[in-house]
């Protein structure tokens, strides 16, 4: 357990005078506040003094309080102190919510006897086992670019047939360079698609499951190539001629898996797909962000048009959430300097990696 590192003396007003005019300081616990005016483009000012804070052990936003600007320096952590109880809580009830999930698939009944709820655990293990290793990818890269970024935060989704919406970590800090910010995106849906071929194969060798009536019987997943490419590789089958046989629920996971990555892959926001892109077309990414909706809401049009709207609501749900998120910008790094071959390299395999967990329909609840 590391704690917080060490922080020099702040910056002075003279070493930031080329950009930020500052007229009063005020010191807080842990950091420093400069009242003042940007003396050049406000959406320049972080750019350029946010090396300099970094190297003495600071963060910095540029933000509006009562008609003025304040230049808001915070002690950086790379560390963790203390046990991080909310990290711990969402975990504990994520799990609870997966395992619950869990007994669906398996065709078991948590209100006909409570202690079946274990018996889930392999579904929950890769639910949970998929999410932990794509953010932990994060947090490992976060690290060795020494940006401060949060523990997993698993959230937990009662009621719902895989339980959970996924885990996110917090970047708290100014990304240092392109690099750095290409490494910490693309490291989770890499890691996150290891740990989602590794659990398909397993899954796919499993015995599978009969479930008799309910919700989980009229469920149809569309597979997406990868995971049906595993399943063949294998000599495996993902369906079966007796309706009430499902797949094992491990597969379930895996699918979870697939499903989980094209979504973050998606370049808006502060999705995965966006860090990477961002990384890869610098400042172009707002004419890529224009395009995702439109490309979303087509896809639900076509779904309408074609397949009796089967999927449509899911992309069109979709579709407004990527115009929010897009409205929310994306991470800008300090340093512009553009990516290497390799990392270009990288990068262009992790999106076709992404499109080969990309189904049209992903899932339907038959009538």
């Amino acid at each position: 357990m590391m704690g917080q590192e060490s922080a020099q003396s702040p910056p002075g007003p003279e070493r930031l005078a080329d950009v930020f005019s500052v007229r009063d300081i005020d010191l807080t616990e842990g950091g420093i506040r400069y009242y003042g005016d940007p003396v050049t483009d406000a959406a320049q000012v972080i750019r350029q003094v946010g090396p300099t804070f970094r190297q003495h052990g600071y963060r910095v936003r540029l933000q509006s309080e009562s008609g003025g600007h304040v230049l808001v320096a915070t002690e950086r952590s790379l560390g963790v102190d203390g046990v991080p109880w909310r990290n711990v809580a969402l975990a504990a009830a994520t799990l609870l919510s997966t395992l619950y999930a869990g007994t669906r698939w398996y065709g078991l009944s948590v209100v006909e006897e409570p202690a079946v709820l274990w018996r889930a655990w392999p579904f929950a293990a890769a639910v949970m086992g998929i999410l932990a290793v794509h953010e932990f990818g994060h947090y490992a890269l976060s690290r060795y670019h020494e940006v401060q970024a949060s523990l997993p935060y698993f959230i937990p989704l009662p009621f719902n047939v895989i339980g959970t919406l996924g885990a996110v970590i917090r970047m708290q800090d100014n990304i240092p360079d392109r690099r750095a910010l290409f490494d910490i995106g693309v490291a989770g849906p890499l890691a996150g698609l290891v740990a989602t071929v590794a659990v398909t194969a397993v899954g796919v060798t499993l015995d599978p499951i009969y479930v008799a009536g309910g919700l989980i019987s009229r469920i149809e997943l569309g597979y997406p190539p990868l995971i049906q490419g595993i399943a063949a590789l294998l000599g495996e089958s993902l369906s079966y001629s007796d309706p009430n046989l499902l797949p094992n629920p491990v597969v379930i996971g895996g699918w979870v898996g697939a499903f989980v990555t094209f979504l973050n892959l998606i370049p808006v926001g502060q999705l995965d797909g966006a860090h990477i892109s961002r990384s890869l077309v610098g400042e172009r990414m707002d004419a890529v962000q224009l395009v995702v909706p439109l490309g979303l809401f087509g896809l639900a049009g076509y779904l309408v048009a074609f397949e009796g709207g089967r999927g449509a609501p899911l992309w069109g749900f979709w579709g407004v959430i990527a115009l929010v998120f897009s409205r929310a910008g994306t991470a800008t790094p300090l340093v512009e300097t553009p990516l290497g071959p390799r990392r270009r390299a990288l990068g262009v395999l992790t999106l076709v990696l992404g499109a080969l967990c990309f189904v049209p329909v992903p899932i339907v609840v038959a009538v």
